[in-house]
């Protein structure tokens, strides 16, 4: 599987999904309401114009999206519930390359009853090139490339 691991715990919904396996995606923070991961950009997920499919920024954005969604550890009387997208809108504003690292930063912005909204932003960056102008290389993940706002209502598990 995929680097899905944060301090040694797995996130349950990332047990069987290999399509993040299948994207190399790598989990770098998690906590209630919030998930970062992040990818490298490889040749089969470039469209015929050289740059990152939409489908697969699309993709990575929705993984955020989950985690952020769903608790490592459910609260008691949440074991068999999942939360869900019901609808999403995607703005894509820059295109991403071959080779570069995308991060994803996935943040609740509001919760009510079975239904919540997520942003979720989608930064590009060379691998291993320096931080934009006036910015900590530690505190940069790139330039913003796509917004991704996710609607999600929480479902009985089938």
């Amino acid at each position: 599987m995929a680097e899905t691991t944060l301090s040694g715990a797995t996130h349950p919904i990332l047990e069987n999904d290999y399509a993040s396996e299948w994207m190399g995606i790598e989990v770098l923070a998690l906590s209630d309401g919030h998930a970062t991961i992040r990818m490298t950009l490889r040749q089969e997920m470039l469209n015929g114009f050289g740059m990152a499919h939409g489908g697969m920024i699309f993709a990575f954005g929705d993984t955020a999206f989950a985690l952020a969604c769903n608790p490592i550890h459910p609260a008691p009387g949440e074991e068999n519930t999942i939360t869900v997208a019901s609808g999403v809108d995607i703005n894509f504003l820059k295109p991403a390359f071959r080779g570069q690292v995308l991060t994803a930063v996935a943040d609740r912005r509001s919760s009510a009853g079975r239904s919540g909204l997520y942003d979720i932003q989608i930064f590009a960056a060379d691998a291993g090139a320096p931080a934009p102008e006036g910015q900590p290389s530690s505190s940069s993940p790139g330039e913003l490339i796509a917004e991704f706002r996710g609607r999600s209502r929480t479902i009985p598990k089938k």
